[in-house]
Order: structure tokens, then sequence, then C-alpha cells
């Protein structure tokens, strides 16, 4: 794709807009910045560009005049695609791309994308960590937080990239092709953004559009949307399942890790060698071993870097012990399935910390999935009131509703007792009240962390 000459707007002046500008500047583009929030900052968000950028910052109403002018826009992740600009100009013919197919364009090796509701950055993580123990270039990219088109210049034939990609993402794939896909699982999200859960799974499955037979999709068989999704999937599928043996793929037989192919099959590790928690992470771990045997990964090294992995930081990651009790952090559980996930894995009774900002999501399931562990259900955010009301509904006591996360942690602080657990796991995003979740896990851990440790 050649971008010399052409005016490019690059639309969310966050990480992956800011790349995106880099990318393009190296490329000969003229490049034009804009983001609809016009209480930015525009001096704030010339500091983060190149010094040498010259390019032009809009802040708030993209200019009329300005339309007729662009010939490629590139979206942000966090960008709908619906918007009514974006609409006007696609209907325009004004090409639209998003930061990942942009990063497409000038990538080179192989790639390795993980999808799916719950459990791709601890997957995406992992799969990472395998592949350095093979390949001496390895980047890890995407959602999990670094922009692919920050290191796709990085990327040589012999490179490996991992890249985790959210359904945002993949709204605007057009001729992005993993040589290796997966989807973890499907379940309700973001439906505010996709407004139909039929629009949220095409999103997902946009990750094998462009696959062929000689491509791997590795997808979770007791996923019942991917069950179906499957018949439209163009890669060779390998299945993983954790309640179930399977002719050909990856399974759970008792505590070992089995896998099965038409030539062999051979036990990967003991769950018990794993130092990550529940079966949710037993499937994550399925779904790695997966890609890395479809990338040739020799068995030896993917069993030294599983068993050494200790997880991702905000997925029920421990945070510390004070007065006997356990406290810890999954401000990444922003969904009822990833924070039922989350629930499921403690092993005492819990004081559980939840809401946020509303998805539009239905709470239900994730309630009923307490099953008498939660003691106290410390509730904040946007979302408090409707988890409150559907709690009660569903007999839950001990509600409590706080202001703050501070507020909350101070709470269960005073009425834990020893050998119970503290869970911070929202089931809801952090907008609103935090930047994103991973500044919400952050102060959850600073507040743990200055409890005083003596007895109460």
């Amino acid at each position: 794709m050649n971008f010399q000459g052409k005016k490019v707007l690059i639309v969310g002046a966050g990480k992956s807009g800011i790349s995106a500008i880099e990318l393009l500047s190296q490329e000969g583009a003229q490049t034009i910045l804009y983001d609809a929030n016009e209480e930015l900052d525009k001096e704030e968000v010339k500091k983060k560009l190149p010094k040498d950028y010259n390019g032009e910052i809009i802040l708030g109403v993209l200019p009329s005049e300005l339309k007729s002018e662009i010939d490629m826009v590139v979206l942000s992740p966090g960008v709908p695609t619906d918007l009514d600009y974006v609409k006007e100009l696609k209907n325009a013919g004004v090409t639209i791309l998003g930061e990942v197919e942009l990063a497409y364009s000038f990538s080179k090796g192989k790639i390795a994308a993980i999808t799916g509701t719950n459990g791709k950055t601890t997957t995406t993580t992992l799969v990472g960590e395998i592949m350095r123990t093979y390949y001496e270039s390895v980047f890890v990219v995407g959602n999990i937080g670094v922009p692919y088109t920050q290191m796709v210049k990085n990327t040589g034939n012999n490179s490996v990239t991992v890249a985790e990609m959210s359904s945002f993402q993949l709204e605007t794939v057009h001729d992005f092709k993993p040589d290796v896909s997966a989807i973890l699982n499907i379940t309700p999200d973001h439906l505010n953004r996709h407004h139909t859960m039929e629009a949220y799974i095409e999103a997902k499955v946009n990750i094998t559009k462009n696959q062929t037979k000689e491509d791997t999709c590795i997808l979770n068989y007791e996923d019942s949307h991917l069950q179906l999704v499957s018949k439209k999937i163009p890669a060779t599928i390998l299945w993983f399942s954790s309640t179930r043996e399977l002719d050909r793929g990856l399974f759970l037989r008792g505590t070992q890790m089995i896998y099965r192919d038409d030539k062999r099959e051979c036990v990967v590790c003991d769950v018990n060698e794993l130092q990550i928690l529940g079966k949710h992470n037993y499937e994550n771990v399925m779904a790695a071993v997966g890609i890395a045997i479809s990338l040739k990964v020799p068995m030896d090294d993917i069993y030294k870097a599983i068993t050494e992995f200790k997880g991702v930081e905000h997925r029920i990651e421990y945070v510390t012990t004070k007065r006997g009790v356990k406290y810890y952090n999954d401000s990444k559980g922003t969904n009822p399935d990833a924070s039922i996930q989350a629930i499921k894995a403690m092993q005492t009774q819990t004081l559980l910390i939840a809401g946020g900002y509303d998805k539009d999501s239905d709470y239900d399931d994730w309630i009923k999935a307490f099953d008498d562990k939660v003691t106290y259900l410390v509730l904040l955010g946007q979302t408090r009131e409707k988890i409150a009301n559907a709690a009660k509904r569903l007999g839950v006591k001990n509600i409590v509703l706080v202001d703050s996360l501070n507020e909350a942690v101070e709470f269960c602080a005073t009425h834990a007792n020893a050998g119970e657990s503290v869970l911070l796991s929202p089931c809801c995003a952090s907008w609103g009240m935090f930047k994103d979740y991973e500044e919400r896990g952050m102060l959850f851990k600073k507040y743990v962390h200055a409890l005083n440790d003596e007895s109460r």
C-alpha cells in the first residue's frame, strides 16, 4: 500500500493514533490527527507526537471542508465505525483502515492472532513467552497495550508477531491474515458498541476472514457460538476442550493436559504444575499450546514456558495477605463471564468488589455463580444500583454500596475474617471512574498495601 503524498486522517489521540502518525510520517504521508474530544489539551497532545511533526491537530468537530480533501482514514480501536462522519467518508469512497490493518500492510514473518471475550491477554502473554523459548525475534502487540504500528517496522522474515485482537480492532479487517488464529470463547460483551450479539460474533470471527486451509484456527469446543461459526471458518480447525476427550486437539484427562493428532498422543503437562488457577486458565494454556504446536515449537520448550508462567497483572493477581486475608486483583474482569471465572477460582469465602461503567450487560449468571461463596458484595460506580437490584432479586444479602474504590477496600479490610479473601473483579468496564482497568488495578493494589497489618 502506497502512502506517499496521501492525506491521511488519523482518528484518536491515544497510543494507537500516535503510533499510526509516526509510521505514516515515515512513509511520506500528509497526516492530520483528529480527536472528537474537544476538552483535550492540544499542547499535551503535541508532546506525544514526534518532535518534527508538522501536521494538523484537530479537536472537537471535524470541519466539513476537510472531508473532501481526505484520501484515507485510520481509526483507533476505540472509535466506532458507525459514527456519522465515518459513514459519510466511507460513502464518499474514502478508504477506512483500522490501526491493525495499517500495521499489517508492513508486517513480515509469522503472525499468531488471539481474540475472545475473555482470556486473550493471558493467552497472548503466554504465547509470547513460549515463542521466545524458540524464536529469536518475537513481538507481542495489539490490545495488550503495545500498538501493532509501533513495532511492525522491526518485524522480519524470521520473526513471530503475537497479536491480541479486540472486537473493536477486528471490525476494520480487510486483508489481515494470521498464520494461526485463536478464538477462546464468545459471551455477551460490548453490546453498547456492537448493538447485537450477531454483530459482536461477526467481529470476532473476522480474525479468520482471510485465512485458508493452509492456516490454523484454534477454537474452544465447549463454546456453543464457536460450534456454530466453525462451519464458516476457512482455516483448518484445532479444537481444545476442558470437559471431554477429542479425537484431535487438546483436552484434559483428569489432571493431565493431552495433545492428540493423527500421528501421536502426548502429555503436555499436569495442570498441578501450572502456576495459574482455574479451569478457564487451563483452557487459555491449551489454546496457547495449540498455537505453539502450529508454529512448530518443540514440546520441551512449550512445557518449560507454560510451567514457569505466573500469569498477567490485573487478572486474578495475588496482591498480598493482610491480617490473614488474601487480596486478589482482577481489574481486567470487565464483563460477567470474566468475573464468573474469577469467583470460581476463589477457594475461600470471599468479599467481592464490583461495579463500574455500564456496557448493557446482564448480571444474573454472574450473581448465580456466587454459590454462597460471597459473604459481602461491595458495589461502586455507574452500575452499582443495577447490580444491587439484580442481586437482591436473586436472594443475595450483605450488599454494600460505596462511593469510591478506596472506601470499598477499607470496608472489606474491616469486615473480612482471617482465612477469607477479598477479590476486586468489577464485572464492568473502568471508564467514568478510572482511565482504564490498569489504573483501577494499580489503585486497588496501592490501597491494599496501605492497609494496617496489625490485628483488629
